[in-house]
């Protein structure tokens, strides 16, 4: 008996050792299994970590490459602006150039067309005093306003000539023109209301509203004439000038043509 239940003693302890020894490796084994997770979310973190900093570094790498092209974009259309400056200030130079020749040719045409221009109002008023006397205050006035324009300063030299040729142009147009107009023959209790026609320079006429006294201006003798023969021919250059008949071939008095003396 003492023997049986020794053996059955030594196995029992055996058992209880045995799962001792079990209850032991299960143990380390969980404690082993818990320590590769932590190791293993350890790993994940740092490698999403490093993924993060790949995607910022890639990001940043886009961002100067963009700004790469950007700025050799930016570089190639600065070079054309610069070549379009160049160009431009180099016209601009040119200009300027072709400005300051034409500055100092004006001050040298100024300093001829002054002198022109004064004697050709000097010998425009010559010809109105000694011209046929016809519109005599307009004309004198006329003259009278380019004589105070040729002294003011304010007034361009373009400007003066052109006022000047004007005035030259209208005295040509004179001397084409057939024109009729009312004034006074003679000064004070002498003067005397008269209509008058122009033929051009070629003759000025006149006759009384009734009709009874015509004459001529005698260029020659410088003084009016009275001249009844002409009734017939005044009364028709002012029927014709006040657009009351058509033009027709009118007998006018012509001064004679006088020698020329050299």
């Amino acid at each position: 008996m003492r023997h049986e239940e020794r053996g059955r003693l030594r196995a029992g302890g055996f058992a209880v050792l045995g799962a001792a020894l079990a209850t032991a490796g299960m143990g380390a084994w969980g404690q082993s299994l818990d320590n590769l997770l932590a190791q293993q979310a350890a790993a994940d973190q740092a490698a999403a970590a490093a993924q993060r900093q790949i995607d910022e570094l890639h990001d940043e790498a886009q961002g100067m490459a963009e700004k790469y092209r950007q700025a050799l974009s930016d570089a190639a259309s600065l070079t054309k602006y610069n070549a379009q400056l160049e160009v431009q200030v180099k016209s601009q130079g040119d200009e300027v150039a072709s400005m300051r020749r034409q500055l100092a040719e004006i001050e040298t045409t100024d300093r001829e067309i002054q002198p022109l221009m004064q004697r050709m109002v000097e010998t425009l008023e010559k010809f109105v005093a000694y011209d046929v006397p016809f519109l005599l205050e307009e004309r004198t006035r006329r003259v009278a306003t380019l004589k105070e324009m040729m002294g003011r300063a304010d007034v361009t030299i373009s400007e003066k000539y052109r006022r000047i040729l004007e005035a030259y142009q209208i005295e040509m147009e004179y001397g084409r023109t057939l024109e009729a107009w009312e004034g006074t023959l003679g000064e004070g209790d002498a003067g005397k209301t008269v209509e008058f026609v122009r033929v051009g320079r070629i003759s000025l006429m006149y006759q009384t509203l009734d009709g009874r006294e015509s004459g001529y201006w005698d260029a020659q003798q410088g003084k009016w004439v009275e001249d009844d023969d002409y009734r017939q021919a005044v009364t028709e250059a002012l029927r014709v000038a006040k657009k009351k008949g058509a033009p027709d071939l009118l007998r006018v008095p012509v001064p004679a043509p006088e020698e020329v003396k050299s």
